[in-house]
């Protein structure tokens, strides 16, 4: 069966609906730590712009570490799809 346009979108599609739902929980962590430290240094008026790194670097790590086995499933779902459907991109 010879690959089709409609075929490598829907390959496509998924690779990037995949690739948003692994980095959305990783990218919400960092948004909402990086607005809790913003509205703490608005309050106490520190306007020390380094302070958000550190507390920002460890609450995306932590994300990571807890997420981890849930986004390697998901990344092993997505390969074994795309593999799985090999012979249909070979011409």
């Amino acid at each position: 069966m010879p690959v089709t346009t409609l075929n490598m979108f829907d390959v496509l599609s998924g690779a990037v609906w995949t690739m948003l739902l692994v980095a959305l929980p990783i990218l919400l962590v960092a948004m909402l730590v990086g607005l809790m430290i913003g509205i703490i240094q608005t309050a106490t008026s520190i306007q020390e712009q380094t302070l958000i790194f550190i507390p920002k670097i460890l609450a995306v790590f932590i994300t990571i570490v807890l997420l981890g086995p849930w986004i390697g499933e998901r990344l092993l779902i997505m390969t074994r799809d795309i593999l799985g459907q090999l012979e249909r991109f070979i011409f």
